[in-house]
């Protein structure tokens, strides 16, 4: 079962404005609001709504550098999702692999083969 921030994250990331923000982040580094806003064909209140759901999800964190508010990817958040996806890979490929050993003893259990 996922946890709440985990559910949080997901959500946030299921959204392509935000996703895309994310990105430009991880790519350029810290941004304001007004350099995020930039690519993007929306208002500044419509990015910024998009940032406050990415800081409740705990991916960006912003803080005050004089008259700067920086936004800044917190990778850790995106850290825990990978190791999230890791976990349900190597489940899944443990399902696969017993379901390959199955069907392999079951084919060698018939007669000639067949």
């Amino acid at each position: 079962m996922l946890s709440q921030e985990l559910t949080q994250t997901f959500a946030a990331l299921g959204d392509p404005t935000r996703f895309a923000i994310l990105s430009k982040l991880a790519t350029d580094g810290d941004m304001t609001v007004q350099e995020i806003a930039q690519p993007f064909a929306m208002s500044l209140a419509a990015v910024s709504q998009h940032l406050k759901v990415l800081e409740r999800a705990g991916l960006i964190s912003r803080r005050r550098e004089g008259q700067r508010r920086p936004c800044h990817l917190r990778v850790e958040r995106l850290a825990e999702a990978a190791r999230w996806f890791e976990h349900t890979r190597q489940a899944w490929q443990a399902h696969l692999d017993r379901l390959e050993r199955f069907l392999a003893s079951v084919e060698s259990s018939k007669p000639n083969g067949r």
